[in-house]
């Protein structure tokens, strides 16, 4: 929201959003001063004055005040108006401290949990209890595999809910998924094997960073059982087994055992992305493929959509011949995940907190894809509506492509993804939209759902 004062015959505009609180409303008169709108000597408003005019508690503007004149914006003293200091309107080589603005108003974004859902009451008492009984040696330089607390609590949980033969000297923690394939392939290309295939379709960002590591990348074709296994010819490939991106499809049973068979067969390395496998709604949960040969397959899991993605958290349960690649490829990247979060989390896994957690998501998620299927209009009927926090929505070959979609979203200020970029092999493929229905918080999930109809009442030809 755009706001506006007058005073002593000074009309200022304030580009400020009251959900920004005390920090947004400094970094507003920062703006005003770097960028001349409020010139050396101007005043400002009395505390009380702008307070009343912006809705706020005098206090909060007090202390803004004081800020910016501590930092050389204003000049204050006492029974006087505050000014801009001589010299404030030179400040604007600084750096905007202010994020940019969203490029659109809603979004269907997929990949992204519903943020203002993070367990923030239990992250903090986690926090806490970390703080309390931790002893200081925990905080020194980390082991490259991670917190021992942490893969001792991942070990437990994931053979309890994911059927995983987990071992805490087997687990590598790591910063998400796309750190995690950037190890692998890092790791598999120095033992001679460059190549790594990929479901097509498949997420294009996580085969550029395998690529950035030095891997070659081929394409695998997936169909209604999943991957088709009789057209690997690669010494690694990356399955969605659970729940198949972007398609939706799980990985049939006759398929799951001729993917081990072939990889016990040829020594080869099954890489499974388990990226949302504690959402499932519509049948009993699937196992994860791991466990049927855990010596030919690096299960990988993060907690990007159970918790938020800016965590960075993920894990890498290996094959024994692969800890010690894996572990080097971490200690040459130079990177690990900070041990607080990590302390944390295993504090979470311990506590049951996160199961819970994970328990409140379940059920919300599978509220939200229900609206969505119910709000839906025939002539679209969804694909891969079991599990997860997206669907697929497959357009109707009379029309209309991705393209128009997208753009019509875009006239809505709605983000939509294409499934055209996750293609691999060239040439005509069939066309959808990728909608991420746990993005938006849930305030604003209807709204965003009606803004979708309207956009696809705006192109679907009658």
């Amino acid at each position: 929201m755009a706001t506006s004062w007058s005073s002593s015959g000074t009309d200022v505009h304030l580009d400020w959003d009251p959900r920004t609180g005390r920090r947004g409303l400094a970094d507003a008169i920062r703006d005003a001063v770097r960028t001349g709108r409020l010139e050396h000597g101007a005043e400002l408003p009395s505390t009380r004055s702008l307070a009343r005019d912006l809705g706020i508690a005098r206090g909060t503007v007090t202390r803004v005040y004081t800020d910016l004149a501590a930092e050389g914006y204003l000049s204050t003293s006492q029974g006087a108006p505050a000014r801009v200091a001589a010299g404030g309107a030179r400040l604007a080589a600084r750096p905007r401290s202010r994020p940019e603005k969203p490029a659109t108003r809603w979004s269907l974004q997929p990949g992204q949990p519903d943020l203002s859902a993070f367990p923030r009451a239990e992250w903090l008492s986690a926090t806490r209890r970390v703080l309390q009984r931790t002893p200081a040696s925990e905080f020194g330089y980390l082991e490259q595999r991670g917190v021992g607390a942490l893969r001792v609590a991942l070990a437990r949980h994931l053979a309890r809910s994911r059927g995983v033969v987990a071992d805490p000297e087997r687990i590598v923690v790591c910063g998400g998924f796309s750190h995690g394939i950037s190890l692998l392939a890092t790791a598999l290309r120095e033992r001679g094997n460059p190549e790594i295939a990929f479901e097509d379709p498949s997420l294009w960002v996580f085969r550029e960073i395998a690529a950035a590591a030095g891997a070659r990348i081929s394409a695998v074709p997936v169909d209604a059982d999943g991957l088709r296994v009789s057209e690997l010819d690669s010494p690694a490939v990356v399955v969605t087994p659970a729940h198949q991106y972007p398609l939706g499809v799980t990985l049939a049973p006759h398929r799951r055992a001729e993917l081990t068979r072939w990889a016990s067969a040829s020594g080869a390395i099954v890489i499974e992305d388990d990226y949302d496998g504690e959402f499932r709604y519509d049948r009993k949960p699937v196992g994860a493929l791991q466990a049927l040969a855990p010596e030919r397959i690096a299960y990988a899991g993060t907690a990007s959509k159970t918790l938020a993605p800016g965590l960075r958290m993920g894990w890498l349960v290996l094959p024994r011949s692969l800890v010690e690649p894996v572990r080097g490829a971490m200690a040459a990247s130079g990177w690990r995940p900070p041990a607080m979060e990590q302390l944390v989390l295993a504090e979470l896994l311990d506590s049951d907190a996160y199961d819970r957690h994970v328990r409140r998501c379940r059920a919300a998620y599978r509220s939200r894809r229900d609206r969505l299927l119910a709000a839906l209009p025939e002539p679209l009927v969804p694909a891969g509506i079991s599990a997860g926090v997206q669907l697929l929505l497959p357009l109707p070959e009379s029309g209309p492509g991705e393209r128009e979609v997208v753009a019509a979203a875009k006239r809505r200020s709605l983000t939509l993804q294409a499934l055209g970029p996750h293609w691999i092999r060239p040439g005509a493929h069939p066309e959808g939209i990728v909608v991420g229905y746990g993005t938006p918080a849930e305030h604003a999930f209807l709204p965003t759902v009606e803004t979708l109809l309207a956009t696809f009442g705006d192109v679907i030809r009658a």
